[in-house]
């Protein structure tokens, strides 16, 4: 498709119109002479977007407007100035559109011009191929799970299809091979929604080349690529306009990729993803390219809408409202997809995911390469995003330089967040043993009960002496949310229970909290620790900022939380339970008393924990069991790693081995 410029037979009004708005939107500037201190990584499109458009329409006009850019391109000396000239995303970027441009056009440039463009596609190219070769073991040449690795290598691939230089085109093509061996086969991305939609679409862009190039067809290779919409779509926020910033994300709102979209629905016949790519770049395509804070952004992938845009894919509104990513360890659950809707998403896993946590330790212990770079992987396990009546509530921090856990909504010790943390990278060295990880997880399809188990202990300092810290969150089919914190210790600590929201928190009369956003609300109760000090505050350490890019220095990004904090008097155990109720009138939320485990009882809901002890007896439930779920339209009762479940006096479970779902 890419190489030869060849669309999927059928109609495609809509891109077209794109395509050509895109091919003119650059009209009024006037090109850089001299090399800015910011990146150029936007010259690229601004040359192959009206090379394509004159090659479908033929009008000379986008014709001057591609040679434009492309001799704004070719003069400069270097591709890329403030970090790793010539050798990293600049360069990559270029390399990709320019090349594209070449093929597609340079049979109509002036000699002059197509020689010089070709000129400086062999000398880019032969940098960024000598750089990758020298480099391996290090940086991007082998970050398998890396935006950059993904995007320098296609761009390599892209100009050595064009110009015929099988040494750059077969070491990228072996790049390509291990990535997809070694992405995760759920289809998650530790660098989170932004820098998915940022380098995923270049890896969809080297299988088009390798694919029309060579027909090698390496589309289910791996498995990434064929579940990574999934990935994306439980990463959205009700009304499909805002994403769950889970790493690192400069904004709530660069997240679409109508051209991956419009790809992936065509490569694998996904309805949802044809659904979105229209949604992305219709209604939605205007206000993320204001808003968003990544560029170039949505608006430059017109050609890919193009080309990848395939007719013949029925669309069809998203309707599943549950889903679990093992290897990220990222349960996502919301009550619908209505701009209303509540949505929780929650995680837990090793730097990088499980995969590239394991991957990379034998790369060192084997190779001595250091193949992991997770520096937008932050140290968040435990923590959660609540989105709901169309606002972020329970919030992430965002995009930040200084990694940390109290940035998160998470748990401190003694006032300490995890081990080695406040730095960009904060996975890197850490021992292998330094892993977070879910357990229990439930996720039901019908009644809408999700419930998953984070344990956090190993990410402490060793000299705290944690044995046990582990998050239990469930979120219930109506959208409440339960988090029950249990915590044990060598010797007597302070546990501390944060929550970031974007504005503070109120105390109500009762001891419970409200948390507003807009119009939106939700009502904050903490049953347990009973003499726990409160305080909501907004201090020196929530207030976040950031360089998104080291190839604009100048730029900055700042951000400030809310932070309310529940301290515990100092104790070798601790434990926390909370119930969070969105909702313009919040349902009331009351403890239950158990004379084993704990629990609270909503309105038509009831949740039952257990998760160390495995033993819940209160009134009318008798179980062994991690979690007992009660209610949610007349639906049976579930369970967590239960092996018997006892209710008003009927016996309805009895098993040797563990086991959750459905009973009755």
């Amino acid at each position: 498709m890419l190489l030869s410029a060849t669309p999927p037979p059928g109609p495609r009004p809509a891109q077209e119109v794109r395509l050509y708005e895109e091919a003119a939107r650059h009209r009024g500037l006037t090109p850089p002479r001299t090399h800015p201190l910011a990146s150029i990584t936007w010259l690229g499109p601004a040359a192959s977007n009206p090379a394509l458009a004159h090659r479908v329409g033929g009008d000379p006009a986008h014709l001057a407007e591609s040679r434009r850019w492309i001799e704004a391109a070719v003069r400069l000396p270097h591709w890329g100035r403030a970090h790793m000239p010539d050798h990293d995303l600049d360069a990559g970027w270029l390399l990709h559109h320019l090349s594209l441009a070449y093929r597609w056009i340079g049979d109509e440039l002036p000699d002059g011009v197509r020689a010089l463009l070709r000129y400086k596609l062999l000398l880019q190219g032969r940098r960024m191929y000598e750089n990758a070769v020298a480099s391996e073991g290090g940086w991007w040449s082998s970050s398998y799970w890396q935006n950059h690795n993904w995007i320098c290598y296609a761009g390599l691939a892209t100009a050595g299809y064009v110009l015929g230089k099988e040494e750059w085109t077969e070491r990228a093509k072996e790049n390509l091979g291990t990535v997809l061996d070694l992405m995760p086969e759920d289809g998650s991305h530790a660098e989170g929604v932004v820098y998915w939609r940022y380098g995923v679409p270049f890896l969809a862009i080297h299988l088009d080349l390798l694919q029309e190039a060579e027909g090698i067809d390496w589309w289910g290779r791996g498995g990434f690529l064929s579940r990574t919409f999934d990935y994306r779509l439980h990463q959205m926020a009700p009304g499909f306009t805002f994403n769950v910033d889970h790493g690192d994300c400069h904004d709530r709102r660069s997240g679409h990729s109508a051209g991956l979209y419009y790809r992936l629905a065509a490569q694998y016949g996904i309805p949802e993803a044809q659904w979105m790519g229209d949604l992305a770049s219709g209604e939605l395509l205007w206000q993320e390219a204001a808003e968003s804070g990544v560029r170039p952004g949505i608006l430059p992938e017109a050609y890919l809408e193009y080309l990848w845009y395939d007719p013949s894919v029925a669309g069809a509104r998203p309707t599943r409202t549950r889903a679990f990513f093992p290897d990220l360890g990222l349960l996502a659950a919301r009550t619908g997809w209505d701009d209303d809707a509540t949505l929780v998403s929650f995680k837990a896993s090793p730097g990088g995911g499980h995969k590239a946590w394991e991957t990379s330790a034998k790369h060192r212990a084997e190779r001595g390469w250091d193949t992991l770079d997770q520096g937008h992987h932050h140290p968040d396990s435990g923590s959660f995003v609540l989105v709901s009546q169309g606002a972020f509530l329970a919030v992430d921090e965002g995009y930040s330089n200084r990694k940390r856990a109290a940035h998160h909504n998470l748990l401190l010790v003694d006032g300490q967040g995890y081990a080695d943390e406040d730095r960009y990278h904060v996975y890197k060295d850490l021992p292998y043993e330094r892993q977070a990880r879910q357990r229990d997880v439930l996720v039901t399809p019908d009644c809408g009960w999700a419930h998953a188990t984070a344990e956090i202990a190993a990410m402490y300092d060793p000299g705290l002496g944690v044995r046990r810290l582990d998050r239990t969150l469930v979120f219930t089919p109506s959208g409440r949310l339960v988090l029950l914190d249990l915590a044990e210790a060598d010797t007597g600590r302070e546990w501390t229970f944060l929550l970031q929201t974007d504005r503070p928190t109120e105390p109500k009369p009762d001891g419970s909290r409200l948390i507003r956003s807009g119009t939106a609300s939700a009502l904050v109760r903490q049953f347990a620790p009973h003499r726990a000090s409160v305080v909501s505050e907004v201090t020196e350490v929530t207030e976040v900022e950031a360089n998104p890019t080291s190839s604009a220095p100048e730029l900055r990004l700042t951000r400030t939380l809310h932070t309310l904090r529940a301290t515990t008097a100092r104790s070798s155990h601790g434990l926390f339970l909370t119930a969070i109720t969105p909702g313009a009138e919040p349902v009331a939320a009351e403890q239950v008393v158990c004379a084993e485990g704990e629990g609270v009882a909503f309105e038509g809901e009831t949740v039952l924990l257990s998760p160390a002890a495995r033993r819940i007896r209160t009134t009318g439930v008798v179980a062994d069991a991690a979690a007992v779920l009660l209610g949610g339209d007349g639906c049976a009762p579930y369970v967590v790693a239960a092996t018997r479940l006892e209710l008003d006096g009927r016996l309805l479970l009895d098993v040797p081995e563990p086991y959750t779902g459905k009973v009755g």
